[in-house]
């Protein structure tokens, strides 16, 4: 199944809630809060320690296999509707998402209730479920989520059918404000046209990576924080590769066949996919593209004399998206990967999610310099 931006909500109940709730207007919405990678659910607390908690537990923040110890895909965060004060530090957080069953008495449900008129609420009685996305509700970078059912048994299977949805909304406004938050000491814009200009695409470079290697079709860029801890991003490309031949298979051998030339320890060693742990390549849109996201472990291994790979005790999370760029008949590899022993994986990953997501291509590059110029015209 192929990932996209994409995302479909019934019309009339999405009216009715547009209808009870106001509509985003351009009136100044001071920036929301919280900690990146944190939602909070407007839930009561009977049904959060019951099945429908763990609908929205297992549906919206399942367990991640592909870092190196468990870490839930969000941390969740539970408030209850207890007060209006309550109700005012909820609007204010990043990430929101209203369950309760319409049927019942909570101030949760009262709540939903209210966002919809007396045809929508019929509607929902009679067995509709919805879930509702709201950009931008009460503050800037906000996404609120309304889910809509009239029973813990309808909300639960909706949840089923929709999670990856929901965690698709969330998970790309929490990208929008990282980018944000990552470039606002700098970029490193020399060395952006530097890449622009000898290999015809660029990425976002934070103000402390350094280019490490710079070959023929192959670029690392590295941030070391200090021994025991780095970020580093490659990016590999092909030209005139015929993309009937990109699989999964392909690109965890040019991964591995790439990282062993060129990601190596400091005496001999080298990095390698850690086959033995759970390891994803799945369909994605990844900027209007027809791409494979690849999650799993690396380790540094060493290659003895009878061919075996020996470990070197050293390893962490990567994410590789690899895609045919149309523009430039080009295959692009963009491989992230972390290395930070003794703290959670989940955000560090994250960061190279969004380096990645700033890829641009030669003509897209240009694309944005003619818009820049002809608003500043205007």
């Amino acid at each position: 199944m192929i990932r996209t931006s994409i995302r479909l909500y019934p019309a009339a109940i999405l009216a009715a809630v547009l209808f009870a709730t106001g509509c985003e207007s351009l009136e100044y919405k001071p920036a929301a809060v919280g900690r990146e990678g944190e939602v909070v659910v407007v839930m009561d607390s009977t049904h959060w320690n019951a099945e429908l908690g763990d609908a929205v537990r297992g549906h919206l923040a399942p367990y991640l296999g592909t870092l190196p110890a468990p870490e839930r895909e969000f941390t969740l965060r539970r408030l209850s509707l207890v007060s209006q004060t309550t109700l005012e530090t909820i609007q204010k957080q990043k990430n929101i998402i209203f369950v309760a069953p319409l049927a019942d008495s909570t101030r949760e449900a009262e709540f939903l209730r209210s966002r919809l008129d007396p045809q929508a609420l019929e509607s929902i009685r009679s067995g509709g479920v919805s879930i509702i996305p709201r950009r931008d509700l009460w503050r800037s970078g906000q996404q609120v989520i309304y889910v809509f059912g009239d029973t813990v048994e309808s909300i639960v299977a909706e949840l089923e059918n929709r999670g990856e949805d929901i965690r698709y909304q969330f998970n790309d406004i929490t990208r929008q404000r990282v980018e944000l938050d990552m470039f606002e000491k700098g970029r490193q814009v020399d060395m952006e046209q530097a890449l622009l200009d000898k290999h015809g695409f660029r990425v976002k470079i934070q103000h402390d990576y350094f280019s490490a290697i710079d070959t023929t079709n192959f670029v690392w860029l590295r941030r070391v924080i200090d021994s025991n801890s780095w970020r580093s991003l490659f990016v590999y490309y092909v030209d005139d590769f015929n993309p009937a031949n990109l699989t999964p298979e392909w690109i965890h051998e040019a991964r591995d066949r790439l990282t062993e030339t060129y990601i190596q320890g400091n005496v001999e060693g080298f990095v390698t996919i850690d086959y033995r742990r759970e390891l994803t390549t799945e369909n994605v849109d990844f900027l209007g593209r027809f791409a494979y996201e690849t999650r799993g472990l690396w380790h540094m291994v060493e290659r003895k004399d009878d061919g075996h790979l020996a470990e070197w005790g050293m390893g962490g999370p990567f994410l590789t998206y690899t895609f045919y760029d149309d523009d430039s008949r080009r295959l692009y590899m963009i491989d992230g990967m972390v290395f930070a022993p003794g703290y959670d994986k989940r955000e560090f990953l994250r960061h190279m999610e969004v380096i990645a997501h700033t890829f641009q291509n030669q003509n897209e590059v240009l694309a944005a310099q003619t818009v820049t110029s002809q608003a500043a015209s205007d």
